[in-house]
């Protein structure tokens, strides 16, 4: 995986991925990443504007954005993803982020099993700030990793595609664990740095947290499961971590 690229009218580094979302990102030196939720999914035109306002208020450009969190009805065809991805990324190069196929930008989009919404919806973005006091040591997010590698053709490199069983299923955490793994080497962290670990998923996984996390020393901070489905179809399981020291809520 390619080393971090430092974007500076963020304050942050990020590392390359797709056109689509970086892999990750962490705050240079004197900035940290904060993070703020919705109450509810918004739609994403009525996002983009919230999420501009909130960081006027706090005196931060729209460059500071550095990780969405993104709601869907329904899992997509890759192409239809891709289209998706295509509109999505318009508002961040107005605004300076994404350039020539580059996109600082973090991101996961998901698809809940209940109370879908109508459209594709903002639930959660994070930004930079200048560091208060102590801070953290790492203050980073990352992007969504799922049971294939993130390029295209997504369907041809699932594991064990078609596949729920139990078997099947601990095969399929165990390759997104590892890839979500490969980026914390080049963000310098390791799983006693994240304060936040997520799984996306409709399917009963008890029987592999204990073993893929656990032995990992990755559940200190407990794990935040999220009835929802990774937003390509044929995907089963996603997941992600974080380390922010503030979040707020904002209501809508």
């Amino acid at each position: 995986m390619s080393g971090l690229i430092a974007f500076e009218p963020g304050g942050y580094q990020y590392l390359p991925g797709g056109f689509q979302y970086s892999a990750a990102v962490t705050a240079l030196p004197g900035w940290e990443i904060e993070r703020a939720r919705f109450t509810a999914p918004v739609p994403l035109e009525q996002g983009f504007a919230l999420l501009e306002a909130h960081l006027a208020s706090l005196e931060r450009p729209p460059t500071a954005l550095c990780a969405c969190e993104l709601r869907s009805p329904e899992p997509m065809t890759e192409p239809v993803f891709i289209a998706f991805n295509r509109s999505y990324v318009q508002p961040l190069e107005r605004w300076g982020l994404f350039r020539n196929d580059a996109n600082p930008v973090a991101r996961c989009n998901l698809c809940p099993e209940l109370d879908k919404p109508e459209g594709p919806s903002f639930y959660a973005f994070s930004y930079t700030v200048p560091a208060a006091g102590r801070g953290l040591r790492h203050s980073f997010v990352t992007s969504g990793a799922a049971e294939c590698p993130d390029r295209p053709n997504y369907r041809e490199n699932i594991v064990r595609l078609g596949e729920t069983s139990p078997d099947a299923l601990a095969d399929k955490l165990r390759f997104a664990i590892g890839d979500l793994e490969a980026r914390f080497a080049p963000l310098g962290v390791e799983w006693a740095d994240v304060l936040e670990t997520r799984l996306y998923t409709v399917h009963d996984l008890h029987h592999a947290v204990a073993g893929e996390f656990g032995r990992r020393g990755a559940l200190a901070g407990g794990l935040n499961w999220h009835l929802v489905r990774p937003p390509v179809k044929d995907l089963e399981i996603e997941i992600d971590a974080r380390a922010v020291r503030r979040e707020l809520v904002l209501s809508v």
